[in-house]
């Protein structure tokens, strides 16, 4: 009888946690239909799986993945660089990442830069880029983007502005074993230091940027 009802207990408990932790989901999701975001606003978020632990690890950062905030058709979409660029709803995006925490920035002088020219020129660039592989080397050239990078490159193309500060890849920390064995699996012996880099930490960092949202 002991067991049985410990038994239930524990069921219990579980259901418990479950549903606090769908309501949080919910209530995290349902604010952001009713948040206000402006298209050009950037979004990171953490990620847990393939090579996040070493982007963490490299560039002391939590954030691993973000995106561009665009209003399509009224409706909220995250252009990002996965596999392969793509706009994802904003909602969806947001479910994708870790706890479903996600932090988000704005130009601090969006208004008077960010005019409909420069986000028609934004959006344009963009679908310059869609359906581009993600680059798993993170070069620089434009025939495989990754995620910090198309951020980066919209923003420049369409603006002029340098969000974050560009770094060559041996100016990370690559100390760790995590991220000894990923440099190896990706470039075996011949490992590019001098290739030019942008994190998204370095973006999150910039000081063109001011936090218009946080759920963590």
């Amino acid at each position: 009888m002991k067991k049985l009802l410990f038994g239930i207990c524990l069921l219990l408990s579980v259901v418990l946690v479950i549903e606090a932790k769908t309501f949080t989901i919910r209530k995290r999701a349902s604010k952001v239909e009713t948040e206000l975001f402006k298209s050009g606003d950037i979004i990171f978020q953490t990620n847990t799986g393939g090579q996040s632990l070493a982007i963490m690890l490299a560039t002391h950062s939590k954030f691993t993945h973000t995106g561009l905030i665009f209003y399509e058709n009224n409706l909220a979409y995250v252009y990002e660089a996965v596999q392969p660029v793509k706009k994802t709803p904003l909602k969806e995006w947001i479910m994708n990442g870790h706890d479903q925490s996600y932090v988000v920035k704005r130009l601090v002088k969006a208004d008077s830069i960010l005019t409909p020219v420069a986000l028609d020129k934004m959006r344009k660039n963009f679908y310059s880029f869609i359906n581009r592989n993600y680059d798993l080397y993170f070069g620089w050239n434009d025939d495989r983007i990754y995620c910090s990078e198309l951020v980066w490159k919209l923003y420049k193309n369409s603006t002029g502005l340098e969000i974050g500060r560009l770094q060559h890849l041996k100016d990370f920390d690559l100390s760790s074993q995590e991220v000894k064995n990923k440099l190896r699996e990706r470039y075996g012996d011949h490992i590019p230091y001098d290739e030019i880099v942008i994190s998204p930490q370095a973006i999150f960092e910039s000081n063109l940027l001011m936090t218009v949202s946080k759920q963590e």
